[in-house]
């Protein structure tokens, strides 16, 4: 008898049970979108543009992710000298896909224009679906700072609670990842631009419908 594949009854049960656990959270190899599964806990405060960028590339790299550069979607506005940054502007210039492989956009101008991004795309690096409206709680307000173009708004005008280090006063502008809101109204929809938050606190952030998540791009 030929017994060079069989296996103790003891050993199959492993096998059949460590590989599906070696795969729950694995993201796909092009993922190069998502949105975070968690903030940092500051609300508005985010370390600025180093620390949004730094939280998403550690959540990347939980996901399998890492060896990729990530940048947050964040614009800053004009102050002590430095210029304003867009959003638009450090994301790399695409494809990008979510954690299961779907296609969110091929570049820049499509994804502020007719993108694929809803709230079955907008997935976190886990490859998990974020709340939204209608959800208890809902968390579709996603931290962005920017115009629907991906700009930055002008000096003086603080919709980045202080340029993401602030978690007292100000204000962040907010989009719905959901593309849902109050109305039918294009803002409601917008997955970047939307509305402000009632201020920077991490409370301040959940009573407007959000959880101070943000958008995560692979730059390379």
């Amino acid at each position: 008898m030929n017994t060079g594949n069989h296996l103790p009854a003891a050993a199959w049960l492993f096998v059949l049970l460590a590989a599906p656990a070696a795969t729950v959270h694995a993201a796909d190899a092009r993922m190069s979108f998502f949105v975070t599964s968690e903030g940092p806990g500051k609300g508005g405060d985010l370390g600025g543009l180093a620390g949004a960028d730094k939280h998403c590339q550690s959540l990347a790299a939980a996901a399998g992710a890492g060896k990729r550069t990530w940048h947050a979607y964040l614009s800053t506005s004009a102050a002590g000298g430095a210029p304003a940054v867009n959003a638009r502007d450090r994301i790399g210039k695409g494809p990008w896909y979510n954690a299961k492989g779907v296609l969110i956009a091929r570049n820049v101008d499509e994804l502020h224009g007719d993108n694929h991004l809803n709230k079955d795309t907008a997935l976190t690096e886990k490859g998990e679906m974020v709340n939204g409206r209608g959800d208890n709680p809902n968390q579709h307000d996603i931290l962005t700072g920017s115009d629907s173009m991906g700009m930055a708004f002008p000096a003086g005008a603080d919709a980045t609670c202080g340029n993401w280090t602030q978690s007292t006063g100000g204000s962040a502008q907010v989009g719905h990842h959901d593309r849902r809101g109050l109305d039918e109204k294009p803002p409601a929809k917008s997955w970047n631009h939307a509305h402000p938050s009632r201020g920077c606190s991490l409370d301040e952030l959940r009573t407007t419908g959000g959880n101070g998540r943000f958008y995560c791009f692979a730059v390379k």
